[in-house]
């Protein structure tokens, strides 16, 4: 079953229990993570955490229970779910306070959830997704992993909107990333992705693809990317935590080769992971 986290205590899914005081709702001041599991295990627990953490401590963020403690939190709640497979969101705010823009003398505060996953379409995998650039409108800090994501919302929904499954950002004329995944190209045999700036959010599924990548020497380059470079790859693929690696079969009106070579070498290596958690 599905189940939410709040105040210490695990909870019906559709309980209502935010102050209306809190500051993830009055300021979207906080930070969060999506962990996937995967028979009954989360995937990448502590790379996740570790990000978590980094995150916290750039917004000045004091996390309210310790790394263990937040660890056997999950673990119980999956335990308690029953779930196999699902989709854990977590989000620590900076806490319960009224509303003021300095920060409060409060603590954060801890919540998430344990759903069942987001089903990704197999047709999307095999055919690809359409795609279009947008321009880049986010602010300068996109390396932590924060609760305001307004300008993502706006993408994906414009993307949508034109029938597209992502945006791919473009700032100053270059690539940075997906409204909610990171994006790679492969051209002659080479990956290339957008160097990890605080302009990005770097992804947990880009740190592996890039480690499966070499491990299976396949030659990587962090490069920025402009949108002709990307249109004209030999392929292009996103990677998020929830899709994991995505084809890319269109950008604007640009289509794209149809043989994917390296994204199923490196898809097929990436789900292996799995098994070695």
């Amino acid at each position: 079953m599905e189940l939410g986290y709040y105040n210490g205590k695990f909870r019906d899914i559709n309980e209502n229990v935010i102050p209306i005081d809190e500051r993830g709702h009055q300021f979207g001041d906080g930070v969060y993570e999506f962990i996937r599991v995967y028979d009954g295990k989360p995937f990448l627990l502590n790379q996740h955490l570790d990000r978590l953490e980094r995150s916290a401590k750039a917004l000045f963020i004091k996390l309210p229970i310790t790394r263990t403690e937040l660890e056997t939190i999950i673990q119980e709640g999956i335990a308690k779910s029953e779930l196999q497979e699902a989709d854990i969101y977590l989000q620590v705010t900076r806490g319960i306070a009224p509303r003021n823009h300095l920060f409060p003398d409060t603590d954060a505060q801890l919540s998430l959830t344990i759903r069942n996953p987001r089903q990704i379409p197999e047709q999307a995998y095999e055919e690809g997704i359409s795609t279009m650039l947008l321009e880049d409108e986010r602010w300068a800090n996109c390396y932590i992993k924060s609760l305001n994501l307004l300008p993502n919302i706006l993408a994906k929904q414009a993307a949508a909107q034109k029938g597209c499954k992502e945006a791919i950002l473009v700032k100053n004329g270059y690539i940075t990333e997906g409204s909610s995944s990171n994006v790679f190209a492969v051209k002659n045999g080479t990956l290339y992705t957008t160097p990890a700036t605080k302009h990005i959010l770097c992804g947990i599924t880009r740190t592996n693809v890039m480690s499966c990548a070499h491990d299976h020497d396949i030659p990587v380059r962090e490069q920025h990317m402009t949108m002709a470079f990307l249109k004209e790859a030999d392929e292009v693929f996103v990677t998020s935590t929830s899709i994991g690696i995505l084809p890319v079969a269109k950008i604007d009106q640009a289509v794209l080769p149809l043989t994917r070579p390296i994204t199923q070498r490196l898809s097929k290596a990436y789900k292996q992971l799995r098994n070695v958690q």
